[in-house]
């Protein structure tokens, strides 16, 4: 019987499929710290929280998506990525990321606003993973 060397991956949201095809490795920001998914892996549930997702393919070239929270079902030859909210790295807007980092900031430090705490540093999660992302492939370019 032949190894298997990849794995199926499926990324999606509300708003639809995001990626969808094979890689070599896929790294996801689980609840309790960052996972690594290789082919054959052993079964796995995790909420994921804010953070990147990496998908690499046969060929070692990376893909980078941004997931708002959510959930990772791993199975040993497909893994299923169903996120609150997706982007590709790519299409990440960095003054609304920046702009959402201020308006949660603000919130925290004006208890009398409209936003609960809990909502705020979860904007702020959000926004600190999309630039942290975004910081990550200006590296990648230079």
């Amino acid at each position: 019987m032949a190894e298997q060397h990849t794995i199926h991956v499926d990324i999606v949201s509300a708003e639809g499929e995001i990626f969808s095809g094979d890689a070599a490795m896929v790294f996801a920001p689980a609840s309790e710290g960052e996972i690594g998914v290789a082919p054959r892996h052993a079964p796995l549930l995790s909420l994921l929280k804010p953070g990147e997702v990496r998908v690499r393919t046969p060929d070692g070239h990376e893909h980078f998506f941004f997931v708002g929270g959510g959930a990772i079902e791993v199975q040993p030859s497909k893994v299923t990525v169903l996120a609150d909210t997706a982007l590709r790295a790519k299409d990440i807007d960095e003054a609304a990321a920046l702009a959402a980092k201020q308006r949660a900031e603000e919130a925290l430090r004006d208890r009398s606003g409209h936003i609960t705490q809990a909502e705020a540093l979860a904007e702020l999660a959000r926004a600190a993973a999309q630039l942290k992302i975004i910081q990550r492939l200006r590296k990648l370019r230079s």
